[in-house]
């Protein structure tokens, strides 16, 4: 029995003819009546999000995801690298304070410095920097932080506003021991008790943690930083302080500005777990 051959055309063969457009199908690319087969491109047709309500990006392409809106400070950093920075600091704080107590190398170079400087700079200068350390200067900013997040941040940052206090709390209960341990004299004076600096911790712990309250505010933490270290340059120039003594402060309370930043969203998500909890069970 004889079989009627088939075409042995493959795909890649060439065609006589173009291809028909069918009658009574869709055609996506055609317009007019159909089947006139006149492409074109679908640029025409009006979008469905017009182009002048986009957001555009830092290039200015446009898009239509929204700018995602900036993290907090420390945000981007995780919990656990918050946790080791924080260990890291406290071990230089432990070689600092080893080296005061016992007149090591980095003691003696330090007193070398704070010779060399002392008095520099305008006096009333020096002396406006050094007391941005005050408690009468820096509380203030601090408790201004706090009465912002607790009016506008609602539930959810009371625990980060708690642990900014408790942190500026627990200045002096570090601070005060840690000056009758070492009992260093000042550049200036027989008295003892300087190190670590007390208006050093006390700067860094106000106008930072006001920063991390702050942490969406764009200009926050830099000024923070300016704030700080100024308070440092005046204490040093003033000779309120030995370098050593600011640069202890500074590592001690950035591990507990640090930890408490561990410490308040752990706080706030487990009130929150609570919370569910309880509306599940009632």
């Amino acid at each position: 029995m004889r079989e009627t051959p088939r075409p042995q055309d493959s795909a890649g063969d060439p065609k006589s003819e173009p291809p028909q457009p069918c009658l009574g199908r869709a055609l996506a690319h055609s317009t007019g009546a159909s089947g006139s087969g006149t492409p074109h491109r679908s640029d025409g047709r009006s979008p469905q999000t017009p182009r002048g309500a986009r957001w555009s990006d830092p290039a200015g392409c446009f898009g239509t995801v929204p700018p995602v809106p900036r993290q907090p400070a420390l945000a981007v950093f995780g919990l656990r690298a918050r946790l080791f920075a924080a260990l890291g600091l406290l071990l230089l704080f432990a070689v600092l304070t080893w080296q005061v107590v016992v007149d090591g190398p980095l003691r003696s170079l330090d007193e070398r410095v704070e010779s060399a400087i002392v008095g520099r700079g305008p006096r009333p200068l020096t002396e406006f920097l050094a007391d941005l350390g005050n408690l009468a200067v820096a509380l203030p900013v601090l408790a201004a932080a706090v009465a912002y997040v607790l009016w506008r941040g609602g539930r959810a940052r009371r625990a980060d506003a708690l642990c900014a206090v408790l942190a500026m709390a627990a200045v002096p209960a570090l601070v005060v021991p840690l000056k009758a341990l070492t009992d260093r004299p000042g550049p200036l004076t027989e008295a003892t008790g300087y190190f670590p600096s007390g208006h050093a911790a006390t700067a860094l712990v106000a106008y930072g943690g006001a920063a991390l309250l702050l942490g969406r505010v764009r200009w926050a933490m830099p000024a923070a930083l300016v704030l700080t270290l100024a308070t440092g340059i005046g204490l040093v120039l003033r000779g309120y302080h030995w370098p050593l003594d600011v640069l202890g402060s500074w590592l001690l309370c950035g591990a507990l500005l640090l930890v408490l930043s561990v410490a308040g969203p752990a706080v706030s998500s487990s009130g929150r777990r609570r919370s569910s909890g309880r509306t599940r069970t009632g």
